[in-house]
């Protein structure tokens, strides 16, 4: 363990003693980890670091190694540090995130220390039954309710990791498609919606966690949280987690449900004709929203099982609205 990070660790928690007891996960493309730490003395018996190497690594799962990418994930840990320290407290229960402790930079390193959220949330799952996929747009409903036209301001202007600006290289990777040619005008379209809220960016199934009884999520990653149409985390939700039929055969049942519950917390704080003008939008944005990410994934691994007869589908359907004639 650093030397400096275990006095920081000890003197944040006023524990008298430290130690790291579990790697959960080691970061993508070798960035760090995020380990367990349990604290003797302290009040907290343990603690979720996420530590962070800031220095450009030698390799990448895919061969993305290089100075876009890189930049891109030191942006993506500055954010993620500014959202636990100016954003996350807004957070309600129904959007249940790890409490904030602490951070701690030091030249090319850097540690985020968070709530062990296994107390209360220790579940974890690849694939979801449809009362689970409703746990978690109801929390992304909540999440995208209380940050409804709030700034980005030290975040991304624009959330989400697949986004055009910052995926040159897998945009020039894709073969030349109706999708391609018109990828420009989609992203316009999603970024300029009238509607805004802050998205989460990384919403997949694996970064949800369940309580024991299943009835309550919480959702950890911010590298990526950033402004947006809400209908980016949803689609990004339903496409980790259900199979390309399920995704087909739920889809009007899944959009009805999350519309239900932001129709309730949004007339909070605003009028049911204003509500109606978001949902109408929104609405419309959905398979933008799909077929934006499938932009990114066809230029990135055109053949992952992301890439089915459902997210066709809705390219097709975008593509038919952008070119009405044909």
């Amino acid at each position: 363990m650093h030397p400096e990070f275990k006095s920081y660790l000890q003197k944040l928690l006023k524990a008298k003693d430290c130690q790291e007891t579990e790697v959960i996960q080691s970061l993508w493309s070798g960035y760090g980890k995020i380990s367990r730490f349990q604290l003797y003395g302290s009040a907290y018996g343990s603690v979720v670091v996420k530590q962070i190497r800031l220095e450009k690594v030698k390799t990448h799962p895919r061969g993305w190694n290089t100075d876009i990418s890189h930049q891109r994930k030191v942006k993506s840990y500055k954010v993620e540090t500014n959202w636990y320290k100016n954003f996350n407290k807004n957070c309600s229960v129904d959007c249940r995130t790890p409490q904030f402790l602490g951070s701690l930079s030091q030249e090319q390193k850097q540690w985020i220390v968070l709530e062990d959220l296994d107390h209360f949330f220790p579940l974890r799952k690849e694939y979801l039954q449809l009362t689970e996929v409703k746990l978690c747009l109801r929390w992304l409903a909540h999440f995208h309710a209380t940050f409804l036209n709030k700034s980005p301001n030290g975040l991304w202007k624009i959330g989400t990791y697949w986004h055009l600006a910052t995926r040159p290289e897998e945009f020039n990777k894709m073969e030349l498609s109706p999708l391609k040619d018109k990828a420009k005008r989609i992203d316009d379209l999603l970024n300029n919606c009238q509607y805004q809220t802050l998205v989460h960016g990384d919403a997949k199934v694996a970064n949800f966690c369940f309580s024991q009884n299943e009835k309550q999520v919480a959702a950890v990653d911010f590298q990526y949280v950033g402004g947006g149409c809400g209908m980016k985390d949803v689609a990004y939700l339903i496409g980790s987690c259900l199979t390309s039929e399920e995704c087909q055969k739920y889809e009007k049942e899944i959009l009805n449900f999350y519309f239900d519950v932001l129709k309730n917390l949004c007339l909070n704080s605003m009028s049911l004709e204003e509500y109606e003008k978001l949902e109408q939008e929104w609405r419309k944005l959905h398979p933008f929203a799909v077929a934006d990410f499938m932009r990114f994934m066809k230029g990135w691994m055109p053949n992952h099982k992301k890439v089915n007869s459902y997210t066709e589908e809705k390219v097709n359907e975008v593509l038919k609205i952008l070119n009405p004639q044909q």
